[in-house]
């Protein structure tokens, strides 16, 4: 039993939304749509959940084609990035009242919310109103709200993305356990490649309104099938380049010549785009095969616990990340590590090769 989107598409006038998009969401997986700003995140959603109607294409539910059914008649709860509370509601009422719409009976409204309540962490607040609450208490009650009718889909809208980073963290942390044992169909939409890691479950890669790769997340941040894909599952910026293999040798246009390792030896010769991440181009070697690539700075950020550089490799712009602070001053040339094994190769069509 699932949800599925069959040639799903959505155009609002000459705008085209979400191109024809197929789509299957398995009961009891946690599902993270990735993408920037403007991907087709929030559509898509609104797709799923009935808030709007496909152009062309069906949704199908558990069976049943449920293309035409409005929201209020599914059993589909919401979490949007903005703290949607009712203000003049304490926390306890505002979890309950899906329950009351629903009709439910006073023993079973006090059981869930308290059930809810808990597992957020909210009893100590149930007699506060919102605006008595901080931004993570609020954000909480929302999810409260969402959870507690026991929906059969649940769509989070980029829930953590107006909290600091520290109860972002905690709630990235709990969201996965919450829903470890509902058999429910969860998706979970971020601009964010270490959140859809953080979550695990399954990622679709969007971009521009098209689903590029949906599979296992680990799997689609290794072996992302094309470029765009790749792009889209990388931050910091991952680094491409025109290369040509040749017996064992990677040369760069207007770049290195490199000697390869095993990691390549399923490649043919050709020509390619090569892909590697910011965290395998290091200030310092870190791996069996590697080889240097030199650039001048434009950019370099430092925290407390590593060093960001963007440098100019002919045409294109690297990003390297490494561990630990390492001063470099902007335009002067520097010297970098880059990990061969961990280079991804695609071809003509941009499609992964080996």
């Amino acid at each position: 039993m699932s949800l599925e989107l069959r040639n799903v598409t959505k155009r609002v006038g000459a705008d085209t939304y979400i191109y024809e998009t197929n789509l299957v969401l398995a009961d009891g997986s946690l599902n993270v749509l990735l993408g920037p700003t403007l991907a087709g995140k929030t559509t898509l959603m609104q797709l799923m959940a009935g808030l709007e109607k496909p152009t062309t294409g069906e949704v199908w539910f558990r069976g049943k084609n449920v293309t035409g059914v409005p929201v209020q008649k599914r059993n589909v709860s919401m979490v949007y990035q903005q703290f949607i509370n009712y203000p003049n509601f304490s926390v306890r009422e505002n979890i309950a009242a899906p329950l009351r719409v629903a009709r439910m009976n006073e023993a079973e409204i006090d059981r869930r919310v308290m059930q809810a309540a808990e597992i957020l962490r909210l009893t100590p607040m149930l007699d506060r109103r919102p605006s008595q609450l901080s931004g993570g208490q609020q954000q909480r009650t929302a999810i409260a709200r969402a959870i507690v009718k026991d929906s059969d889909i649940i769509l989070f809208d980029e829930p953590l993305a107006n909290l600091d980073y520290k109860l972002r963290e905690e709630l990235r942390d709990e969201l996965p356990k919450l829903f470890a044992q509902r058999n429910c169909i969860v998706v979970y939409a971020t601009t964010e490649p270490a959140e859809a890691l953080l979550f695990g479950g399954n990622t679709a890669t969007l971009h521009e309104g098209r689903i590029t790769q949906f599979c296992p997340t680990a799997r689609g941040y290794r072996r992302p099938k094309d470029i765009v894909s790749a792009r889209v599952f990388s931050d910091p910026p991952i680094n491409t380049h025109a290369a040509v293999k040749v017996n064992g040798e990677l040369t760069l246009v207007d770049g290195p010549q490199w000697s390869l390792g095993d990691g390549a030896r399923d490649v043919p010769d050709g020509n390619y785009t090569i892909a590697i991440r910011p965290h395998h181009v290091t200030m310092k070697p870190v791996a069996a095969n590697s080889a240097t690539i030199e650039g001048r700075v434009l950019i370099t950020e430092l925290s407390g616990s590593e060093s960001v550089i963007h440098f100019k490799v002919g045409n294109e712009t690297w990003v390297s990340q490494s561990h630990g602070i390492h001063p470099v001053e902007v335009g002067a040339q520097a010297r970098l590590h880059v990990d061969t094994d961990q280079i991804l190769y695609y071809g003509p069509s941009e499609e992964l090769v080996g």
